[in-house]
């Protein structure tokens, strides 16, 4: 019974901080910082930091959800090995993202939508599917986590409830 408690437990936290993510996925949409992705990384059941895509904002390529909480989890925390800390990312990340979280140590990643549901955003061809049936996912020192049920769901709305935001950027 106390498996299934502690089971519960971690499905609810994982809940909870992924929805937070796909907040900041939303929050990046409406102040004009970029596209809608969402990341948050935890350390011991606390927020350490809640970020979104800031591509558009600073002309950046590189300033991902993931790749922003990261640098700002690093500065906060005054360390490069983020190995005590979580990472939930309303998307699956890139492979750009994914080496990022590889290289910081973060022990863990839930995320909500899968890759293809990112499509209209240009993210189709290059994302997760690139790496998938390499062995590269396989190797990673970390437990990666599909979200499923609702919550899955309502990361993948986040695409369609903003794509008419980036038709001129596209």
């Amino acid at each position: 019974m106390e498996d299934a408690s502690a089971a519960s437990a971690v499905q609810d936290r994982d809940r909870k901080f992924l929805a937070k993510a796909i907040e900041e996925a939303y929050k990046g949409v409406e102040c004009g910082d970029g596209r809608p992705f969402g990341a948050v990384i935890v350390r011991n059941d606390e927020v350490v930091v809640s970020c979104h895509n800031l591509v558009l904002r600073n002309t950046d390529p590189t300033a991902h959800a993931e790749v922003t909480a990261i640098r700002e989890a690093c500065k906060k925390l005054n360390q490069i090995d983020l190995s005590g800390c979580e990472m939930y990312a309303s998307c699956e990340p890139c492979p750009m993202c994914f080496g990022a979280i590889q290289r910081s140590r973060i022990k863990r990643l839930v995320y909500g939508a899968r890759a293809d549901a990112a499509a209209a955003f240009g993210s189709a061809g290059f994302i997760s599917d690139s790496l998938r049936g390499t062995g590269f996912y396989e190797k990673a020192h970390l437990d990666i986590i599909k979200a499923d049920g609702a919550l899955a769901v309502i990361a993948e709305e986040v695409f369609a409830k903003t794509s008419s935001k980036f038709r001129s950027v596209n």
